[in-house]
């Protein structure tokens, strides 16, 4: 079964197909107020970043992002922030084989043939024999890893990452909600939670 193609289009956009399975790990710098960054500036994306994303998709993963920062009291600006965001994906393609075995036949019954039993030369019965089958399946799929690093821009030092990891699926409706929801559970990991309802 594929559960994706080889061919990857808009890949962050179908990474949010269920923000629920969305795997996210998180670390920071402990000795940081976070509550001090008011503003922020996006960094830019990798390189490579242009073979997975188009425009409006890398637009709707930083206006997520914004949305969240804002709700913790950070603003998106031009330049001279608090902080810098850097946001970039990463995709592995990987393969899952499974094995799955068939027994047909065989048991005890009425297995006639002539043959020696121990009444002598005659109709025999006894166990008759069976048939295993084994069917190995492969599965490829694809594991899509979007990734957010804060720095501080007075510091130049890293002072949050968090990182988003799903399986992709070709579900591309309702890009824009999914990827809100998507990003605001990576973004629950940010030290400092939403101060807005």
């Amino acid at each position: 079964m594929k559960k994706i193609g080889l061919f990857l289009i808009a890949a962050v956009a179908v990474l949010f197909s269920s923000c629920s399975s969305i795997k996210v790990v998180s670390d920071y710098d402990k000795t940081v107020d976070f509550t001090k960054y008011k503003t922020l500036q996006y960094y830019g994306w990798a390189k490579n970043s242009d073979q997975l994303l188009n425009r409006f998709d890398k637009e709707r993963i930083e206006k997520a992002f914004a949305d969240e920062f804002k709700k913790r009291g950070v603003e998106v600006v031009k330049d001279n922030a608090d902080i810098i965001v850097a946001l970039y994906i990463v995709t592995e393609n990987k393969t899952e084989k499974t094995a799955t075995t068939t027994h047909m036949g065989g048991g005890y019954g009425g297995g006639y043939g002539w043959g020696y039993s121990r009444w002598g030369y005659g109709p025999a019965w006894g166990w008759g024999g069976g048939t295993s089958y084994t069917t190995v399946s492969e599965d490829d799929y694809t594991v899509g890893t979007l990734v957010v690093a804060v720095y501080d821009a007075k510091e130049k030092k890293l002072v949050w990452q968090s990182i988003g990891k799903k399986t992709l699926s070709e579900n591309t409706n309702n890009r824009e909600d999914r990827i809100q929801k998507g990003v605001a559970k990576i973004m629950s990991k940010y030290p400092v939670q939403p101060i807005e309802k």
